[in-house]
């Protein structure tokens, strides 16, 4: 069994209840417009406490990526890739993924969100585009 995130957390909370309905929403401040990832319930970039989740599409660039080739958790046999996907809509915001394998890769690669159901627990994951 795969390892699954706590999904009721006060501040990341709205992120999970967006991706168990198919999407991948991110945290913004409503006085700044600046992206708050990692999510918090004030801005750090102007102090406000007015925020706000907003869907966002889905698409990104491939940022960067790992090749795990030695078993660290038996719920992850080797190889697999840990990608982090660069949002198209918020630059800089950064989100994890997983893929099966030793794919081929490059910088700046297309990659498309899509969800994946373990135990429980919705997960927006990457695949390339």
């Amino acid at each position: 069994m795969r390892p699954v995130p706590v999904v009721d957390d006060r501040d990341t909370g709205p992120f999970w209840s967006a991706a168990l309905n198919g999407s991948i929403a991110i945290c913004v401040c409503n006085q700044c417009g600046e992206a708050l990832h990692l999510p918090k319930a004030y801005c750090h970039h102007c102090g406000s406490w007015d925020i706000n989740w907003r869907q966002v599409a889905g698409k990104g660039k491939l940022y960067s990526w790992t090749v795990v080739r030695l078993q660290v958790h038996p719920a992850f046999p080797v190889p697999y890739a840990i990608v982090v996907v660069d949002l198209d809509e918020a630059p800089g915001v950064r989100l994890l993924g997983y893929l099966d394998g030793d794919p081929h890769l490059t910088a700046g690669q297309p990659m498309q969100a899509y969800m994946e159901n373990i135990a429980d627990v919705t997960l927006p994951n990457w695949k390339p585009n």
